[in-house]
């Protein structure tokens, strides 16, 4: 496993920030760049299954995975299959005077990837986010 901790202040209400990186629904539309490809294969109130294509930094990785939400604080997901299966991801929603502290810690199971491909390409999400957040 690759550990990975990103903190980032993005400048908007917390409510904003959570429906925005937890709208699956939208990333092909909004982020195609890094989504190519989301599949909702089910829903029950705040676990998801979700099929996505990702691209992390120059790679594309093909995963399913679970997302258990605790709106607006908490979103965990834990790749089930695919590339990167065993890896968890938990984002963490922090209010803070100048809007939102999204930190998010990932365990990686990397098998052919590197970590900072990897660490580089999920910041450049966070970003991308930030900056829909934001305006």
């Amino acid at each position: 496993m690759s550990k990975i901790k990103i903190e980032k202040i993005i400048k908007a209400d917390r409510n904003k920030v959570y429906d925005i990186t937890t709208n699956y629904k939208n990333f092909e539309k909004n982020f195609p760049k890094y989504f190519p490809s989301i599949r909702i294969k089910s829903e029950r109130d705040d676990v998801s299954v979700i099929e996505a294509h990702m691209m992390l930094g120059k790679k594309e990785v093909v995963m399913m995975t679970k997302h258990v939400k605790n709106p607006p604080e908490l979103h965990e997901i834990i790749v089930i299959g695919g590339d990167c299966k065993g890896s968890r991801i938990i984002e963490r929603y922090d209010l803070v005077p100048e809007g939102t502290k999204l930190t998010v810690e990932a365990d990686f199971k990397l098998g052919l990837f590197r970590k900072p491909n990897v660490s580089d390409g999920l910041e450049d999400i966070i970003d991308e986010f930030a900056r829909v957040a934001e305006n």
